[in-house]
């Protein structure tokens, strides 16, 4: 039996059922990868930011997350380069489906149960998203945006329902808008932590802000 399509599964109706001791059996979710470009990259070297914002509140599955992750990758890398870009995937699924199989042989009826316990065993994983949520962030150099952005619309053809493609105003995957990031950069007041950044507050003990300056 294949798999059935994400119609079936695309609205959000109940409660999040996760894998834990009493739901077991579930199949390994498709997406392992979450990370992928030059992860390493400091924060400063990738200025721009671009999101894929969902417009609905559903569910998409771990399937559809793998495709739309292969599909990015390979056109962000053919036109900006591996090392050009950091692409992030910014949900999980974790909200195990369940199909309740039916029998389709000769003779099926006397065999099977019809809707008497009628509870489902998983099939599959999803991820739940809310209206507004970012599916994936990209951060990237100035003169790649364009490609980066072509790569997340065709990224929307693999997933059910409407997104949106965001430049958006902050400095790659930090809090501070570019502008503000370049003036606190200026001031000596960020701390770079990887892809991200920490804002020094100028309080604590006299020596280290001392060493700062």
């Amino acid at each position: 039996m294949g798999r059935r399509p994400a119609r079936c599964y695309r609205y959000q109706k109940n409660k999040p059922y996760i894998k834990s001791r009493y739901c077991r059996g579930v199949p390994d979710s498709k997406i392992r990868i979450f990370d992928l470009g030059k992860k390493k990259a400091n924060v400063d070297e990738f200025p721009m930011c671009v999101h894929l914002v969902s417009l609905e509140k559903e569910q998409i599955s771990s399937e559809a997350l793998e495709a739309a992750r292969i599909a990015a990758n390979k056109y962000i890398a053919k036109h900006a380069g591996k090392e050009g870009f950091h692409m992030r995937v910014r949900i999980h699924p974790y909200h195990v489906l369940r199909i309740n199989k039916m029998l389709s042989c000769a003779g099926a009826d006397r065999l099977q149960t019809g809707m008497r316990q009628a509870f489902g065993k998983p099939c599959g994983l999803v991820a739940r998203v809310d209206i507004n949520q970012i599916i994936l962030s990209v951060r990237c150099k100035q003169p790649h945006v364009t490609a980066v952005v072509e790569a997340l619309r065709r990224c929307k053809f693999k997933f059910p329902g409407q997104q949106k493609v965001v430049v958006s105003d902050k400095w790659g995957f930090t809090e501070l808008e570019r502008e503000e990031y370049i003036k606190k950069r200026g001031e000596g007041k960020i701390l770079s932590r990887g892809s991200h950044c920490k804002v020094r507050s100028g309080h604590g003990p006299v020596a280290s802000i001392i060493d700062a300056n």
